[in-house]
């Protein structure tokens, strides 16, 4: 086993494990949808009241699950990133991932920059069966 098989190796870890934190920190909005649903049904006000705050429950319900999606989306594709770094496929959706990460401060940035700094060397990118330098692998169709 080289140097940078380890590395991939313990990258593909941390992938699983940020990725693990990631979807933990996108479910913090269920809080909000809770409150949302609350207000939107009445539960905590009076429905003479001249305020609205059922519209107030419903933009709560909809932008917090608007963030928890996008959250579970993210922490799905980083733990895909991992799994992927883990078999030498993907490479480009790899590499994005990686930008993507240096995002979800601070352990995606690390993360992120120590993926992208092993994805640039030749010899991971022979791993990955690039040739060409565009991320597209040698099972990709050539034009000309």
């Amino acid at each position: 086993m080289t140097q940078d098989d380890q590395y991939l190796r313990l990258l593909s870890i941390f992938h699983y494990v940020v990725a693990g934190i990631a979807a933990l920190l996108s479910l913090v909005p269920t809080i909000h949808v809770a409150v949302g649903i609350g207000l939107a049904s009445g539960a905590f006000t009076d429905p003479r009241e001249p305020f609205p705050f059922a519209l107030v429950g419903w933009f709560l319900i909809a932008f917090g699950s608007i963030f928890i999606a996008c959250g579970l989306t993210f922490a799905v594709c980083l733990f895909l990133a991992g799994r992927f770094l883990s078999q030498r496929r993907r490479y480009l959706f790899c590499l994005v991932m990686a930008g993507v990460a240096c995002m979800f401060m601070p352990f995606g940035t690390v993360l992120g920059v120590f993926t992208i700094v092993m994805l640039l060397k030749e010899s991971v990118k022979a791993q990955f069966g690039v040739q060409d330098g565009t991320g597209a692998g040698a099972g990709s169709a050539q034009a000309g």
